[in-house]
């Protein structure tokens, strides 16, 4: 089978051919100067076999420095360094693995370092990450607290027992996390957001004891800055480093110098409140026991008045005014009686003149037929007629005859 002719199901290549062709790919590759964060150094045989990690994607490849090169190295290196190395890819055909064989190997100088991290802050500046106005304040009394920290660390102590020495009632939820390596960025940023997703936690504290400036060089990582600036809840840097401020410390809420610092920040002391609340009580109770007495003065004043210090004097003023309108009343009273029994007079005469009493008083009489009618013609009465005669003492009867005379009968 010729080596040039493509593979197929009836003619594949052999493994070895395939082997050789990646490493002929590979070997033209040559030499590239690479920069990355050396995450395993161990030392075999007087050869480096390590790992070396990019400083921001999740890309890890494997190198080898033989001891002829590491004979050479001027600096000491080791797990966490941030280095330039000149390699050249080297695939192992026997057990198929690819690994970069370096020829120089440099430290990161602290100047390249700094200058792109300050490109960095510089970026997420003009973002505007940093501005006051996207800081949320803390609350006054956090029930429950995220912290992120490294597991049994020193830091998590100090923040445990300085919060619950001010405040015993106060809970914590913890999400521990790799404080430096390969595995912080990822781990840290995976923390931060598990915490703010969580509704009972009310604020976050990232909390390491300090460190030298490369193994802090994580919390300036754009992915954990960018993660805690997309925190809802309010967020606490304390990383515990005052000479280089990390990333960090500029987009979390708060800064505090040490995970001792931001305990006793975001925790009030239980003490102290209860004798700011002593304090106010005190002053509550001065301020209204001179309110009542101002007002007890001013009733005081009141009553003393001459308008008030007797009952009697308001019968008194009005006795007099009493006495005149009775008296009034009564004559007013008396005059409508005495004119009401004048109309009752005039009112008794007219009656009498109409009354039929007074013309039977004058010596008339009402003469009524059987049926109760009153006589008016001899025609209305025939002879043996009963009548009933009406006088002014009384009534008699009678009995009308033929000659029209009348037969009166008591």
């Amino acid at each position: 089978m010729k080596q040039d002719a493509p593979p197929t199901a009836l003619t594949p290549w052999p493994v070895a051919l395939l082997a050789n062709k990646i490493r002929g790919y590979i070997e033209r590759l040559g030499t590239a100067w690479v920069e990355g964060e050396i995450t395993q150094w161990g030392v075999s045989g007087g050869n480096v076999y390590g790992k070396l990690k990019d400083l921001t994607e999740d890309a890890t490849v494997g190198f080898t420095v033989w001891s002829s090169v590491k004979a050479r190295l001027t600096d000491e290196f080791t797990q966490g360094d941030r280095v330039i190395a000149l390699v050249k890819p080297n695939y192992w055909i026997k057990g198929g693995t690819l690994t970069m064989q370096v020829f120089e190997l440099r430290q990161v100088g602290l100047g390249d370092m700094l200058e792109r991290l300050e490109r960095l802050r510089k970026q997420l500046a003009g973002e505007g990450l940093f501005d006051a106005s996207h800081k949320v304040p803390l609350p006054f009394l956090p029930h429950c607290i995220g912290l992120v920290t490294g597991k049994d660390s020193d830091a998590e102590k100090d923040v445990i027992r300085n919060a619950q020495l001010r405040w015993p009632a106060v809970n914590f939820t913890i999400a521990y996390a790799a404080m430096q390596g390969d595995r912080m960025v990822n781990e840290v940023t995976a923390a931060i957001q598990a915490l703010d997703a969580d509704p009972e936690v009310d604020v976050i504290i990232v909390a390491r004891g300090g460190g030298d400036f490369q193994n802090l060089l994580g919390f300036s990582d754009e992915k954990v800055v960018r993660a805690a600036a997309a925190c809802a809840t309010p967020l606490v840097s304390a990383i515990g480093h005052e000479a280089d401020r990390p990333l960090l410390d500029e987009v979390a809420d708060l800064r505090a110098s040490t995970p001792t610092d931001a305990a006793k920040r975001v925790v009030p002391d239980v003490s102290d409140e209860l004798n700011r609340v002593q304090q106010a009580r005190a002053r509550i109770s001065t301020r209204l026991t001179g309110i009542i007495a101002t007002e007890i003065d001013r009733i005081d004043q009141l009553r003393s008045r001459p308008v008030l210090s007797s009952r009697d004097w308001i019968i008194d003023s009005r006795a007099e005014d009493l006495t005149r309108y009775v008296a009034r009343g009564t004559e007013l009273v008396d005059r409508v009686v005495e004119r009401a029994g004048a109309a009752i007079g005039d009112l008794r005469s007219q009656l009498r003149a109409l009354s039929p009493q007074g013309t039977l008083d004058r010596g008339y009489a009402i003469v009524q037929l059987p049926d109760g009618h009153v006589l008016r013609r001899p025609d209305q009465a025939p002879a043996a007629t009963k009548l009933l005669i009406t006088v002014a003492d009384g009534t008699v009867s009678a009995t009308a005859d033929d000659t029209a005379d009348l037969i009166a009968s008591n």
